[in-house]
């Protein structure tokens, strides 16, 4: 099974970030992400359930600088870094290399 995702703008903002929009919603989604950047050393320090929008979202420092993952309801997942740009490209070069993951491009322009 692959994962599809784009890397792309949060909407009205400039900073990047990884949509996994299809696939996050396989039970091994976390342990097949995991193995995939097992790499750069990536650990979990906190996991919030943040209820109030059917969200977790989980705290992960590595190598690379530290990112988070939230995933939803709606099984959508986001990888998402303001402070570490640099950290998510390079999480997306380590997918494109990993058979499991695919990027889907997209337009920058939709997501002003």
């Amino acid at each position: 099974m692959k994962y599809k995702y784009h890397l792309r703008p949060g909407y009205k903002s400039q900073n990047l970030l990884i949509e996994i929009f299809s696939g996050a919603e396989n039970e091994d989604f976390f342990a097949n992400f995991f193995d995939s950047i097992k790499g750069i050393n990536p650990k979990v320090d906190k996991i919030t359930d943040l209820w109030m929008n059917d969200e977790y979202l989980f705290e992960v420092t590595s190598d690379i600088g530290s990112f988070s993952i939230s995933k939803d309801i709606w099984d959508f997942a986001f990888i998402m870094s303001e402070n570490n740009q640099e950290g998510l490209n390079k999480i997306n070069l380590i997918l494109l290399e990993d058979k499991n993951f695919q990027k889907i491009e997209v337009n920058f322009e939709d997501y002003k």
